[in-house]
């Protein structure tokens, strides 16, 4: 190999383009997938960047020479490759996509039967093992596969509206911002079938990023849907990255919602339709999401942060709902897989049901459990700030988990602190018991605390 194979990552693949992801590796890749499942038949489909389009064909070149045939999705966002993977019964399925990394970047998301994640200790290094030996041996040995295109969504669009009752819903106006990514051609198609008023930002798939790379999740690009909301009085506002995996909610206001917030709302309403049922969640926030949990009915359990394990974990508890305050949302109806377009379409039917504003559903429980949201730092060593940060609170801390990073429980607070599986950073997140003071004190001490390390 001339080139390293640094864009192998714990979750997925991603790196710069062609430097680290080009035609050449996109087809071994191909080779290399199908050498290690033997499927028969793999959904392939790509986001909007401009490498996206050469990445896939590459791919399914390397898929088809191996002797799989390829249902081409074409562009899309990455659920749609989950939902034709379970959809079709499919052996696989693998999404071309960097999500919300700058443009230069590109990658892939890989699945396997019935859209179960190939992360790298369910298959990925042994993927990249491949590709460095060369051992493609018996893939040769099969006949050469053919490309079925299977660009049709409306088994997909048909699958969203079954989440709600379309009978219930009134005609709420809604901002809906795409951010130039996949989101848009599917929000054109739902529209067909709802009686919301959708008012598009951004809505065109576009691979130059003309607004910015499509990440709701930075502060600096939530302006243009908040104020866009309040100009149109909009009942609620929704922003998506670029592959629509992850939605983000804005309330009547043009207020900003923390993905932590809507994970105990979503458990909340899905147990109203299946009373007793397990719900995973991340363990960087925990307190709301139990809390109403229980008061539910149901029985929270906490999994280690990434998609890879809070699917596996939600497959083991047939859990019916996981949610990460990083606005991933996950559905047992949806093969366990995460979806951006079914959160806010049950967010619109509770709003259209109870007829009182999307602040009401919420305020409360952010004066509950306040939070700080998530704070990055960029650090040479995260494992060794985590450790000296650990010394600072042993002789106080109530109580400690290492689910995932460090997660010290006080009587008032808590707060959780990880490193990051893609990038030098670490995350810290901090919550209080309806103390707004106490949670600037500690994001303060904290921040100081880390910065000095």
């Amino acid at each position: 190999m001339n080139y390293p194979l640094s864009c192998f990552l714990a979750y997925d693949i991603r790196g710069r383009v062609p430097e680290e992801l080009n035609d050449d590796l996109a087809y071994q890749i191909g080779r290399a997938y199908a050498n290690f499942l033997t499927p028969r038949r793999v959904a392939v489909g790509y986001d909007i960047r401009h490498t996206s389009p050469h990445l896939a064909m590459a791919l399914t070149q390397g898929l088809i020479e191996s002797g799989v045939d390829v249902f081409d999705i074409g562009l899309c966002g990455t659920e749609e490759i989950y939902f034709a993977t379970f959809h079709h019964a499919l052996d696989g399925g693998i999404m071309l996509t960097a999500s919300h990394n700058p443009k230069e970047y590109n990658g892939m998301k890989l699945v396997r039967e019935s859209a179960r994640p190939i992360s790298g200790d369910t298959g990925l290094n042994e993927i990249r093992r491949r590709i460095e030996t060369q051992n493609f041996s018996h893939t040769h040995e099969r006949k050469k596969g053919k490309v079925i295109a299977q660009n049709d969504k409306t088994a997909y669009v048909n699958h969203l509206l079954s989440y709600i009752d379309r009978d219930a819903l009134r005609p709420l106006k809604i901002v809906v911002n795409a951010g130039n990514g996949c989101a848009g051609p599917v929000l054109d198609l739902l529209e067909l079938h709802l009686p919301f008023t959708l008012i598009k930002l951004n809505n065109s798939p576009d691979g130059n990023f003309p607004n910015g790379i499509p990440n709701p999740l930075l502060p600096e690009n939530r302006a243009i849907t908040a104020n866009a909301v309040r100009a149109h009085g909009a009942d609620l506002g929704i922003a998506w990255d670029g592959d629509f995996d992850r939605c983000f909610c804005f309330d009547e206001q043009g207020r900003f919602i923390e993905g932590y917030y809507l994970v105990g709302w979503l458990a909340t309403e899905l147990l109203k339709r299946h009373p007793g049922a397990k719900i995973i969640h991340d363990p960087r926030l925990i307190w709301n999401t139990q809390e109403l949990v229980t008061a539910a009915g149901g029985i929270a359990i906490q999994s280690k942060t990434g998609h890879a394990f809070i699917k596996e974990r939600m497959r083991t508890e047939d859990a019916i709902y996981g949610g990460e305050m990083s606005a991933h949302h996950y559905f047992r109806e949806f093969s366990y897989c995460d979806s951006g377009m079914i959160p806010w379409l049950l967010i619109a039917q509770r709003l259209s049901i109870i007829q009182r504003p999307f602040s009401s559903l919420i305020d409360d429980r952010i004066a509950a459990y306040p939070c700080s949201g998530e704070i990055n730092f960029k650090v040479d060593n995260p494992h060794s700030v985590m450790a000296k940060i650990t010394a600072v609170f042993a002789s106080e801390n109530l109580s400690r988990t290492d689910i995932d990073g460090l997660s010290l429980e006080f009587p008032q607070w808590r707060f959780n602190l990880r490193a990051s599986n893609t990038e030098p950073l670490l995350r810290l997140n901090i919550e209080t018991r309806a103390d707004p003071i106490l949670l600037r004190q500690k994001t303060e001490q904290l921040s100081k605390l880390i910065s000095a390390v």
